[in-house]
């Protein structure tokens, strides 16, 4: 009879950032970078969650759009502590400012870096419902100019701009990954996976038991992203190919469903997280491709930066673990 051995399941969680690492527990969040060749920096982050100020928050389908939410602030905090100990430690270099910036500067103060990451994130929000919801239908239609027999075939129409958003996506995700800087980040985004991985299986935390685990895990941020684009896919097949008779109305309605988007790829991740089974490991096989590029092999002072915000937000109470499975 083969071994059977217990793993237990966290729902601690983390992301990498600039030489460094966010971990999230149950009752601490707290980042360490890496500040010299033998000092780390670590500090806790304060935090008040969605789901903790109503209860709203916390029913299922709806907790996903206010996890993101809450990922997105605690995230934003993070890398500034990151970016801000990288560069007192001139680990990174901080760019002269050009004559606008020192102008912007000049004319908004403190104020400077609220308007530049409000401006950017409207950019962002833009540019991505641009590229993931106007422009796939957009070809499609462009196309069904030439092949006339597709023009309604909502089958088609789904696959097409389904298929097209996950090729942008990987796409962009590539072309981050060639540059310098990036190849760190995905490096320690690998740490974090690694860390995580050793203390669901019991191990004792130190750099060779991490280096042996796999750098892929199911409950990741790359794979709801993967999951999310698949259940658009599968709601897409709901719309007709030009509702009303207006193919522009497509995207619209595709964007009023990306809350139940999310939502269903929340909930999907959840589930992957809490159990281990043949069921879970296909759904998260999307996910765990993508993280080939998304996650790279660490090196031992990564590691060790990984294991030091790891060890910071484990509880005494084991409050953490939200499941065991067995595996052979």
């Amino acid at each position: 009879m083969a071994d059977i051995k217990e793993r237990k399941i966290t729902s601690i969680g983390g992301s990498a950032l600039i030489e460094g690492i966010m971990m999230r527990g149950p009752k601490r969040t707290t980042v360490a970078v890496r500040t010299g060749e033998d000092s780390i920096h670590t500090e806790d982050i304060s935090f008040t969650s969605l789901s903790s100020k109503s209860k709203i928050f916390k029913v299922p389908f709806i907790r996903g759009i206010a996890g993101i939410v809450d990922s997105m602030r605690l995230s934003y905090k993070a890398l500034s502590v990151s970016a801000d100990k990288a560069l007192e430690a001139g680990l990174v270099e901080e760019e002269e400012p050009s004559k606008f910036e020192k102008w912007l500067t000049e004319k908004l103060g403190d104020k400077l870096m609220n308007v530049v990451m409000v401006f950017a994130t409207v950019l962002g929000v833009a540019l991505a419902l641009l590229l993931f919801f106007f422009l796939p239908s957009f070809l499609y239609d462009l196309l069904a100019l030439a092949i006339p027999s597709i023009k309604d075939i909502v089958l088609i129409k789904s696959i097409f701009e389904g298929v097209l958003k996950i090729v942008l996506f990987l796409g962009y995700i590539i072309l981050c990954s060639q540059m310098e800087e990036m190849k760190r980040v995905f490096m320690y985004h690998g740490a974090e996976h690694k860390t995580i991985f050793c203390y669901e299986e019991g191990l004792e935390l130190n750099v060779e038991n991490v280096k042996k685990q796999s750098r892929f895990h199911p409950r990741c941020g790359t794979s709801f992203l993967v999951i999310t684009l698949l259940v658009g896919i599968i709601l897409g097949l709901f719309i007709p190919a030009q509702p009303f008779g207006i193919a522009f109305l497509r995207p619209l309605f595709k964007l009023l469903l990306l809350p139940l988007m999310i939502g269903i790829g929340y909930e999907a991740i959840k589930f992957c997280g809490k159990h281990d089974n043949k069921l879970t490991r296909i759904l998260a096989k999307p996910g765990i491709l993508a993280q080939h590029i998304t996650t790279r092999e660490p090196d031992e002072k990564m590691i060790e930066v990984a294991i030091k915000a790891m060890t910071a937000v484990i509880p005494d109470d084991g409050s953490d673990i939200i499941s065991n499975c067995c595996e052979k």
